[in-house]
């Protein structure tokens, strides 16, 4: 717990002012005393320090109410950018951010195979490219944020992901030696949920799940505006819920999880064994997607399944966290027109009464963007933390 002194106060004042001006902007020194209770004397030392920062700009006069007219003040969003990473399975994206999360460049590369050594080297590629590219600002490049599939602990370790190989790397160890920028690693659905909460479907929503249904399933869970993460900082491995007791054997260890019969994975090898396309040597989600705006019975029958597989646990989601909305991401998404009804069918059967339709199902409304605008969200928190106070 941090003492009250003198210098806490200040610094508490300084956040304070800075939140006003990033949330409200463009907004006047005088609007900023009425709205916090701060007198004007303090909010105007403030705004000079925060001016001298380069995070405050002042844009002209606004509007008078009978007096001189007022100097408005605006979040200076080019003073520093961000870039954030959506680590798939088979992509990387890359996005550079300014500090609003708006995306000023972007860089994808498909990864022909999953060794540590080809993951390395395309995002070392990816990063100096957009380090590159960044406009001169007076911060530079203030984080590396990545999402990545799998188990990852507070420290930005990858513990394990079944996809890459990656467990026990500390990606985030070696990209700050390599480019001395502060890196965050993060499972890419804490990252997809913060991308979305803050920029996206759930920006109005207080508790929401984001669920990831790709090669995996993961969960991002935001409860009272806050990205939860659990006591070890592994939460929402909901892909692993057993909803088959003597299912198919799951990577993990365990029997019938969700991830086996509701993901792109399942989608995929399931597909293969359709007559349509016993000749075809690979399979994509192009392929499937083709066939079904075609009206391919077999493929609709398919990612019906696939779609009532999703609700089953979507199911389990509900009756957990009672949310206020539930956001299907990731690639799965793309799906949208052929999953949703079979989705909420198995929620009208399968919930109770007492949840009646308090929960809002949608799909990401950023797309392919989720993951990696969360992951430039990240760092760019951690960057404004500077001039944040938490007092406990």
């Amino acid at each position: 717990m941090k003492t009250g002194d003198l210098t806490l106060v200040k610094q508490i004042n300084k956040s304070i002012v800075l939140n006003e001006i990033e949330k409200k902007g463009p907004i006047s020194r005088a609007q900023i005393s009425k709205d916090t209770g701060l007198n004007k004397t303090t909010v105007s030392t403030m705004v000079s320090e925060l001016i001298e920062d380069k995070l405050v700009n002042e844009l002209g006069q606004g509007q008078s109410s009978g007096g001189r007219k007022p100097v408005m003040l605006y979040f200076n969003t080019h003073a520093g950018y961000a870039i954030g990473i959506d680590l798939g399975v088979n992509y990387i994206l890359a996005v550079l951010t300014d500090l609003s999360g708006e995306i000023v460049e972007e860089e994808s590369v498909p990864l022909s195979d999953q060794s540590a050594e080809e993951i390395m080297q395309a995002l070392r590629s990816l990063i100096r490219s957009l380090i590159e590219k960044s406009p001169d600002s007076p911060y530079g490049v203030v984080g590396i944020g990545i999402g990545a599939p799998g188990i990852v602990d507070p420290e930005g370790l990858i513990l394990f992901t079944p996809y890459l190989d990656l467990n026990q790397v500390n990606l985030k160890q070696i990209l700050e030696d390599e480019f001395n920028i502060p890196t965050l690693i993060d499972n890419e659905a804490n990252t997809g949920a913060l991308g979305e909460h803050l920029y996206g479907a759930g920006k109005n929503a207080m508790n929401l799940i984001y669920v990831s249904v790709g090669i995996g399933i993961g969960t991002g869970i935001i409860i009272n505006g806050q990205l939860y993460k659990g006591a070890t900082g592994i939460s929402g491995e909901m892909g692993h819920l057993t909803i088959e007791v003597n299912g198919r054997k799951c990577s993990c260890g365990n029997r019938g999880c969700w991830e086996l019969y509701a993901s792109e994975s399942a989608l995929l090898t399931e597909a293969k064994k359709l007559e349509y396309f016993k000749d075809t040597s690979s399979i994509t989600l192009d392929h499937i997607e083709s066939e079904a705006k075609k009206g391919n019975k077999d493929v609709l029958r398919l990612l019906h399944t696939i779609g009532e597989y999703n609700g089953v646990g979507l199911v389990n989601i509900i009756n957990t966290f009672n949310p206020d909305m539930l956001i299907i991401g990731n690639r799965m998404a793309r799906f949208e027109n052929w999953i949703m009804n079979p989705i909420k069918s198995v929620l009208d059967d399968r919930l109770s009464v007492f949840h009646g339709n308090a929960v809002n199902l949608t799909v990401s409304s950023l797309g392919k963007y989720s993951n990696a605008l969360g992951a430039s969200a990240f760092v760019i928190s951690k960057f404004l933390d500077i001039n944040r106070v938490k007092v406990i």
